[in-house]
């Protein structure tokens, strides 16, 4: 098999769109050998990985139990790094978010929505569900005891879809670049009676650490922590938080500049809006070559969504893998040396299990994720290794970024022989 057919049958991607594709960035760039580079690191990685832990040829079964078994250990030594936090409590939450931002190099200082800005918005949609759950009168008593950057997170999971959609959106559509700041990140923990609120209304498991790009905000919700790898769970999310943020705050920056249609811009961000894809069989014409740049996880809403299975590059993934560096560096400092989990994001492959093959993604999130909600995650690792193609025939990730950077507001990358 050719490393282009086993990408192929790896990113469930047509062989004839990936051997064009290869022929094209060939053209463009001179680059040659391209995925016999990517499968040979591949194939290496994985060999060091299970030489590491005493397996030679293992199956699906026996990989899968080797690496989370390793991530319990992980899991198990952040959380004692962090001093057994209770992360029940504000206190605890508080040690996770602070150690997650002290690790994490970007610079916090960006462009967002200003607070008195974000005031008014409440004050003309006040949302109903917070009010009565907390018994108050309306949006002006809602804003007088309880903190703005608390009540604005709250809205995504207390607040229903259509509210959100058709009472609050609209008042997104009237912001202006004038509306927004430069100003720190604000790192959030919401206080208790925010989760017993959530709750109330949600019947449905939720991340409780999430962020707002437009507010800057990071926050995490105070949780009982009763599953392995909960800990390294959350602050792996913090660590990506504290990249994507600072991340769209330069795409909202950018577009400050806009004529007239800034709204637009930062709502389709918010959104995270991918274009359409016409032609799945070619996206080579002319000369001509879009790569769309999907700015979420697709496979989430469809898991046969055309777009996952053509050529494209993901911002999330090229934040995930600062995030798994940094927590790499972290636990270093500490005395824990995980550096095997290095670059290991676009790493995976089939092993057999029962006379059949299944595959394992080595990457970090992938597997935290498995070990949480014990069932099997490979999405991140396929959008990584998409990355990886671009990145090794442009010349690396910090090149992918600023294209992504510089293309979002079309949603593709034109590359022009």
């Amino acid at each position: 098999m050719s490393s282009i057919q086993k990408i192929s049958k790896i990113l469930g991607a047509d062989v004839k769109i990936l051997d064009t594709m290869d022929a094209y960035m060939k053209n463009l760039t001179g680059k040659t050998g391209v995925f016999d580079s990517i499968i040979y690191s591949n194939n290496n990685t994985i060999e060091k990985v299970l030489n590491k832990f005493g397996i030679i040829l293992g199956n699906a079964d026996a990989v899968s139990r080797l690496i989370l078994d390793n991530l319990r250990s992980i899991d198990n030594e952040l959380f004692n790094v962090l001093d057994r936090p209770d992360l029940r409590n504000v206190s605890g939450a508080t040690t996770l978010i602070s150690a997650a931002y002290k690790a994490t190099p970007e610079n916090d200082i960006g462009f967002f929505l200003k607070k008195d800005k974000a005031r008014e918005m409440l004050l003309k949609t006040p949302p109903p569900n917070i009010i009565t759950g907390l018994k108050y009168k309306n949006g002006h008593e809602l804003l007088e005891k309880e903190k703005l950057e608390e009540v604005f997170p709250a809205l995504r999971f207390i607040e229903s879809r259509e509210w959100m959609n058709n009472v609050f959106l609209p008042e997104y559509k009237k912001l202006k670049a004038s509306d927004f700041e430069q100003r720190p990140i604000d790192l959030i923990v919401l206080s208790e009676k925010w989760l017993k609120l959530t709750e109330s209304f949600m019947n449905k498991k939720y991340h409780n650490v999430s962020h707002l790009k437009e507010l800057g905000i990071v926050f995490i919700i105070p949780i009982k922590i009763d599953t392995p790898g909960q800990t390294l769970r959350m602050f792996s999310l913090l660590l990506h938080y504290l990249y994507e943020v600072p991340f769209y705050s330069k795409l909202i920056k950018g577009y400050s500049n806009s004529n007239g249609d800034f709204a637009d811009k930062l709502i389709s961000l918010l959104r995270g809006d991918v274009i359409e894809i016409t032609n799945y069989k070619l996206q080579i014409t002319n000369d001509k070559f879009r790569v769309p740049i999907v700015q979420r996880y697709l496979i989430k809403d469809n898991e046969q969504d055309k777009r996952l299975f053509t050529p494209h590059v993901n911002p999330e993934a090229i934040h995930w893998k600062k995030a798994q560096n940094v927590l790499i560096g972290f636990m270093k400092k500490q005395g824990f040396n995980i550096n095997y989990l290095r670059n290991i994001d676009f790493v995976g492959d089939f092993f057999p299990i029962d006379g059949k093959e299944e595959l394992i993604s080595f990457d970090l999130v992938d597997n935290v994720m498995s070990l949480v909600e014990k069932r099997k995650f490979t999405y991140h690792y396929k959008e990584a290794l998409w990355n990886k193609i671009f990145s090794e025939f442009l010349g690396g990730d910090k090149k992918i970024e600023e294209m992504i950077i510089n293309n979002m507001d079309k949603g593709y990358i034109e590359f022009v022989i």
